[in-house]
């Protein structure tokens, strides 16, 4: 096995076929298609459906751990040439929905003014989505909201963001400022999947008082939640950055008592150790939290 192999394997992954991957690599599609039938020699499996072009479930495998193998291959560049010049090399981070939204283009324009040689690749997703591919060392770090149980994990809280109900314009509940969990007892809401790390903190909240929350629907992703909301579709707890006042008049927010804050954080894995860009990319993360938190209603730092 060797890098020409796993890069071949890539390309084809990410343009295709085999002639789009030759044409990516500027090399002619017999030569891709030796790499990859040496490599599926060498590991006894077939990797790619050579009449999709798309990776078998052994190719997926291989896939995945390539890609890192590369990623660690830059990151070594990266390391040795930031000892010496600025601090430069790709950083790939992930972050959930709601803090993307007001986090992401203050912290790229401290990347732009400090750090211009790093480049930052950003993957919007879930908190369940993104952790195992921070664990996987497919990102280099994420901004996700807690709990997480992964003792591979370094976890850096960065602020506790306020849980509320929101509510369409019409819905029982809209006419209301404040309403206690046990008042939402069996009342059906849009909630998120049993196991995704915001609907872990609502059960346990509402458990810790003797009650149980309904779920109307069950969404994965805060925005979509918020979305659904917006449009009618029935009443959802969310994070406090889900609801925009000034782009929204047709739901109000309605606090509930019982509910705790939800914290979100920054975590990457405790080994290896961070390449220079990913500490870049962190301390400009904790400059702009510090900087902007206190101006965001619901937004707290970390008690």
């Amino acid at each position: 096995m060797d890098l020409r192999q796993l890069t071949t394997l890539i390309a084809i992954a990410d343009h295709g076929s085999f002639s789009a991957a030759a044409r990516a690599l500027y090399t002619v599609q017999s030569n891709v298609s030796g790499h990859i039938s040496r490599l599926e020699r060498e590991l006894g499996a077939t990797l790619v459906d050579r009449t999709t072009g798309r990776m078998t479930d052994a190719g997926q495998q291989v896939l995945e751990r390539a890609r890192r193998i590369m990623h660690e291959l830059d990151d070594i560049v990266s390391d040795v040439r930031s000892r010496e010049h600025d601090v430069s090399g790709d950083v790939r981070i992930g972050v959930i929905g709601t803090v993307a939204r007001w986090v992401m283009p203050l912290l790229l324009g401290q990347m732009t003014q400090h750090h211009p040689n790093v480049h930052t690749i950003v993957s919007e997703g879930s908190s369940s989505a993104l952790v195992p591919n921070v664990t996987s060392g497919l990102l280099n770090g994420a901004i996700i909201h807690l709990p997480i149980d992964d003792p591979d994990l370094t976890v850096d809280p960065l602020f506790d963001e306020e849980l509320v109900l929101m509510a369409p314009l019409g819905h029982p509940l809209a006419s209301l400022t404040s309403v206690s969990i046990e008042e939402l007892h069996l009342q059906p809401l849009l909630l998120p999947p049993e196991g995704a790390a915001l609907r872990r903190i609502l059960d346990r909240a509402a458990a810790e008082h003797g009650v149980t929350l309904t779920a109307q629907t069950e969404v994965d992703g805060v925005r979509l939640l918020a979305s659904l909301s917006r449009d009618g579709h029935g009443a959802a707890i969310v994070p406090a950055t889900a609801f925009r006042p000034e782009t929204t008049s047709d739901v109000t927010t309605i606090s509930v008592d019982g509910l705790p804050r939800r914290r979100v954080a920054w975590v990457r894995r405790r080994r290896p150790n961070p390449t220079p860009a990913t500490d870049a990319v962190h301390e400009a993360l904790v400059n702009v939290v510090r900087n902007h938190v206190d101006h965001h209603v619901g937004l707290h730092r970390p008690g």
